[in-house]
C-alpha cells in the first residue's frame, strides 16, 4: 500500500530524500535517559532572544486570536529603513528556508536548470529536485565556490543560481571582488540568489555590500534571516531582498499569513537591537578561537568559518564520533551528507558549551 501511495506523488517527490535537521535535547533525553546534554548542531544562537524581543512576544499575546499582517507592514518597513530601499523589494518568510522553496515553485519547471556548489546548503538541492528541476553541482574549490566553473556551467536553460556566502556548512565566502565579477557573467534569464544567513557574523573588509548591487543587477536575490544573530530560529522568519519585480512574483506564491503575529513583532524589535547583535558576534568570536585553540591542541585540523559554526576533520570515518559524542550528552552535526564523511559541524556556544564539547571530545578520541 505505501508503495502504491508513493507512485502517485511526482517524480521529483518519489526519490526526495527528507532534510534531516539537527537532534532535538529531548530526543537524546528520552533515548539515553541523560540529564546534562549540551546541543551544538543547528547553528543556533546561544544566547537565546534578547530581552527586548521577549518583551514584545509577550505584548503580543493579547492578540492571538486576530490573524497577523499578513503584509508585514511594521517589519517591512523597518527593513526598509535599514537597508534603504522600499517596502515593494521585500519578501517576509517562513524562514529563508521557505524564501528558497518560493523560489524554485515560482521559476523552475521540468526543463529548467539549478547551479549550486557542492557542499552548499541541503535545502538547494530538495526545493530544486521536488518540482523536477535539473541539478548541476558545481564541484567545490577548497570547500568553497568555484565560481568560474559555475559561470561556465550557465546555459540557455539555467534559470536559478544558489550561492551561500558565507557557505553552510563550510564556512567559507566569497570577496566582494569575486563575487561582482561573477554577478557580471549571469545572463538576465538566469536568477541568482544570494543567501547570506549568516553575514551578521563576518568581519571581513572584502566582503561584500550585497544589497547596494540590487540597483545594478534586477535577477539578484538576497536572502537573510533572523534565525542565526538575533536567535529567532524557532520563530521561523527571514526575508529577501530583490527588484520590485522579484519580490512581487515571490509574493504571488506566498501563503497567505506565512508569518505569524509574534515572529513579526520579535523581528520588528530584534531588527533594532544592535547591543544584543554585538554581544552574539564577540561570543561567536570568543567561541570560534576557544574551539579551534582546542583542534589545534588535539592534531585536528578545521575549515576556517566566517559563521557560527565550524567544520572539524576527525580524519577518520566521523560516524561513530559523533554517536560516542550523544552518548555523552552532545549533539553536535555529521556532515556526510555534503560529502565530508570525516568532519563534524560544531555550532558555537556559550563558553560552558564549548568547554563541555571540548572535554567530551577528548575523552572519546582518547578511546578511539
Amino acid at each position: 500500500m505505501q508503495e502504491n501511495t508513493l507512485k502517485l506523488a511526482t517524480a521529483g517527490v518519489q526519490t526526495l530524500i527528507p532534510y534531516q535537521a539537527g537532534k532535538p535535547i529531548s530526543e537524546l533525553e528520552r533515548e539515553l535517559g541523560l540529564t546534562e546534554i549540551v546541543k551544538l548542531a543547528s547553528n543556533e544562537n546561544p544566547l537565546g532572544p534578547s530581552e527586548k524581543v521577549q518583551q514584545a512576544i509577550q505584548a503580543s499575546f493579547a492578540d492571538l486570536s486576530r490573524y497577523p499582517d499578513g503584509n508585514g507592514f511594521a517589519l517591512k518597513a523597518a527593513l526598509s529603513a535599514k537597508y534603504g530601499l522600499t517596502s515593494e523589494q521585500i519578501t517576509l518568510g517562513n524562514g529563508s528556508n521557505e524564501i528558497l522553496e518560493l523560489l524554485a515553485r515560482a521559476f523552475l519547471t521540468t526543463k529548467h536548470e539549478v547551479i549550486f556548489s557542492q557542499h552548499a546548503f541541503a535545502v538547494y538541492p530538495l526545493v530544486t529536485q521536488a518540482v523536477g528541476a535539473i541539478a548541476k553541482v558545481i564541484p567545490a574549490q577548497n570547500y568553497g565556490h568555484d565560481l568560474a566553473a559555475m559561470s561556465a556551467a550557465i546555459t540557455d536553460n539555467t534559470r536559478l543560481i544558489f550561492i551561500a556566502n558565507p557557505n553552510n556548512p563550510t564556512g567559507t565566502y566569497l570577496t566582494e571582488q569575486a563575487l561582482n565579477d561573477f554577478l557580471a557573467t549571469v545572463p538576465k534569464h538566469v536568477i541568482c540568489v544570494l543567501d547570506e544567513a549568516y553575514f551578521e557574523y563576518i568581519a571581513e573588509a572584502d566582503y561584500p555590500n550585497s544589497v547596494a548591487w540590487l540597483a545594478q543587477y534586477e535577477n539578484l536575490v538576497i536572502t537573510r534571516t533572523f534565525s542565526k544573530a538575533y536567535g529567532l530560529a524557532g520563530l521561523r522568519i527571514g526575508y529577501s531582498l530583490s527588484s520590485p519585480a522579484l519580490a512581487d512574483i515571490l509574493n504571488r506564491v506566498r501563503q497567505p499569513f506565512n508569518n505569524n503575529a509574534l515572529a513579526l513583532a520579535a523581528a520588528e524589535v530584534a531588527i533594532h537591537d544592535t547591543d544584543y547583535l554585538a554581544q552574539t558576534v564577540a561570543l561567536n568570536k570568543a567561541g570560534m578561537q576557544q574551539l579551534t585553540a582546542a583542534f589545534t591542541a588535539l592534531g585536528l585540523a578545521w575549515i576556517e568559518s566566517f559563521g557560527n559554526f565550524v567544520c572539524v576533520d576527525l580524519q577518520r570515518e566521523a560516524g561513530s564520533i559523533n554517536t560516542a559524542l550523544l552518548h555523552k550528552g552532545v549533539i553536535v552535526r555529521p556532515v556526510g551528507n555534503y560529502e565530508m564523511p570525516n568532519h563534524l559541524r560544531i555550532s558555537i556556544g556559550t563558553e560552558a558549551e564549548n568547554s563541555f564539547f571540548i572535554a567530551a571530545l577528548k575523552a572519546v578520541l582518547a578511546d578511539v
